[in-house]
This record gives structure tokens, sequence and C-alpha cells, in this order.
């Protein structure tokens, strides 16, 4: 059982590794807020340059990828679980937020690992 798992982990961070599209929609920063017993996400938008870099659109800078960006998020979204999030995104919020499906499929399984790890309180990390 432990080799199996190890080769679902090494799978797993192998695909976290490979280059992706920014979505033009915008972005989330998922967190816990465990005495609420609630999953947040936070919604910022952005534009995406030529170069496939997001933009803010207020200032007209790069946002980095790491480190600690001072920005106002558009939108807050919260649930108790994955899919009450994902209802409230994806069905409930007209137009969407999201525009391309490999940002609605990571952002489902980010949902889950966060429920994940609020129901058996672990951390959370985004990937």
């Amino acid at each position: 059982m432990d080799l199996m798992v190890e080769n679902l982990v090494a799978i797993d961070d192998k695909l976290s590794q490979r280059h992706i599209d920014l979505d033009p929609g915008g972005y989330f920063i998922i967190y816990l807020d465990r005495n609420a017993g609630l999953i947040y996400t936070k919604h910022f938008t952005n534009v995406i340059d030529d170069r496939g870099l997001a933009i803010d659109p207020e200032t007209g800078k790069v946002i980095p990828a790491r480190g600690k960006v001072e920005r106002s998020h558009t939108t807050l979204f919260s649930g108790r679980t994955a899919k009450e999030l994902c209802v409230k995104i994806f069905e409930e919020t007209q137009p969407s937020p999201v525009t391309q499906l490999n940002h609605a499929a990571y952002l489902g399984r980010e949902f889950v690992r966060a429920e994940v790890a609020l129901v058996t309180e672990q951390e959370y990390v985004q990937d």
C-alpha cells in the first residue's frame, strides 16, 4: 500500500510542475477558517498579456507568482464543503469568474484537498 501511495504522490508532484496557461478570468486564493468550519476563497481579477503573464488591471504591473502581493479581491466565496463552493462559483455566479475548464478542474481538486484538511485537522497549503 505504501508503494502505491508513493507512486501517486510522485505522479501528483510531477504534474504540479507542468506549464499551465493562466485564466484571464482571474485567480483564487484558498484558505481555511477552522473556528467557523469553512473553506474560503478570494477571487482576484487579472489580465493576461501577450507573454502569458498575469497583470494587475489597476496598476498594469505583473503579478508575481511568489511572495506577498497587496491586492483587493473582487469576490469572497465560502462553503462548508468543496461541492458547496463549486456550486456557488460555477452555478450561482453568472458570469462565472472561471473561464477555462482546466482552471475549474484545478479549483475542484483544491477545494477537495481543503475540505479534507479541514475535516482531518491537517495543514492546507494551496498547490
